[in-house]
């Protein structure tokens, strides 16, 4: 076959696929009206992960795994859109990271609002404003974001879904080379995560701590002795050059972010449950907590404390393991904790990030 004949089957093929994702989203607007009708949320993250789940397994190639998270993640966007605006609050303004993981995670259908910190993304969510949030609660290079966690203490929200996304720092600015860099922009978090490379190539530059990484894109293309840490997207929605590419102190740097949200969300059969509990503070009191998860040989994936800055010295416990709570597995887990804690809290399960 020659070349103008391979084109005219893909030609083919992409019309029976437009037929067949029109035929879908017909079917998701009935869907939609049932779940109206029964007040059901649009979003059902656990339908979702067992739809591509299941996909994954049946998938053969040459298509790989990603690239079929991606379609079809764009088609669920799609679905939503159809069945009702999805509105997704986010930190920061468009580019920044936490705008990325809500991409990826909802696609480009649904609505993004900026928010200007984590306090202002729950306050949307739990306004209504917003059906979902995205907050960032920890970094693989600088742990845990304290703001998320210490708003996850006294909010009633739940976390619904989590998102892992690689952060790449790029140094974007409009000077020539770095020798006439002054000054370094950006979140503290992106500062934290390319302090050693700053260190080394940019020694006498000011660091200079702004609320997001794309306010410091804005900054540095305003004066050209700046230079922004930000992202790829960042420098394009900018225009600004990029004078040096992956700045990150460590090659793997991984943000984790959760969605927030009102409701609770069903089992998906890959799941993850995260609580916060209080202890009595005596000897043996944190082994009697992490005893339970032994016993009934469920695995902690994280385990974090913090002041709970209502009495000195007291403290929280953050904890995540595998499961759903309505597992009869993490339904003794969580049945012997109340009895050994001061305090429990489920703040939500949900499908883990792949």
């Amino acid at each position: 076959m020659g070349l103008a004949e391979w084109r005219a089957r893909i030609d083919e093929i992409d019309r029976q696929l437009l037929g067949l994702l029109n035929q879908r989203a017909a079917l998701a607007l009935d869907v939609g009206q049932a779940k109206r009708d029964a007040g059901a949320p649009v979003h059902a993250p656990e339908r979702e992960h067992a739809i591509l789940d299941r996909l994954l397994r049946l998938n053969e190639g040459p298509l790989p795994a990603e690239a079929v998270q991606a379609i079809w993640r764009e088609i669920f966007s799609a679905a939503r859109g159809l069945q009702r605006p999805f509105r997704v609050a986010h930190l920061g303004p468009l580019a920044t990271y936490s705008h990325l993981a809500a991409l990826r995670q909802f696609g480009q259908s649904a609505e993004y609002m900026p928010a200007r910190s984590i306090q202002e993304v729950f306050d949307e969510v739990e306004h209504e404003r917003a059906e979902v949030g995205v907050v960032p609660v920890e970094n693989s290079t600088e742990g845990a974001v304290n703001l998320t966690l210490d708003r996850l203490i006294d909010s009633e929200l739940l976390i619904c879904g989590e998102i892992q996304l690689e952060i790449h720092h790029h140094l974007l600015s409009r000077a020539r080379d770095l020798a006439e860099v002054k000054q370094v922009v950006s979140h503290p978090q992106a500062l934290a995560q390319c302090r050693e490379w700053l260190d080394r190539n940019l020694p006498h530059a000011q660091t200079v701590e702004l609320h997001s990484t794309s306010a410091a894109a804005e900054r540095a293309l305003e004066d050209p002795t700046v230079a922004a840490i930000a992202s790829e997207p960042a420098a394009q929605l900018h225009n600004l050059p990029v004078l040096r590419e992956r700045i990150e102190d460590l090659a793997r740097n991984v943000t984790r972010f959760l969605v927030i949200g009102r409701r609770p969300v069903g089992p998906s059969g890959r799941d993850k449950t995260s609580i916060l509990l209080t202890i009595k503070d005596e000897v043996g009191a944190l082994y009697r907590i992490l005893e339970p998860f032994a016993t009934a040989r469920c695995n902690l994936t994280k385990i974090e404390s913090r002041p709970t800055r209502r009495r000195p010295w007291e403290y929280v416990f953050f904890v995540d393991f595998q499961g759903h709570q309505a597992d009869p597995v993490a339904q003794q887990v969580l049945a012997a904790l109340r009895e050994r804690c001061l305090f429990l809290k489920v703040l939500g399960s949900y499908p883990a990030a792949a």
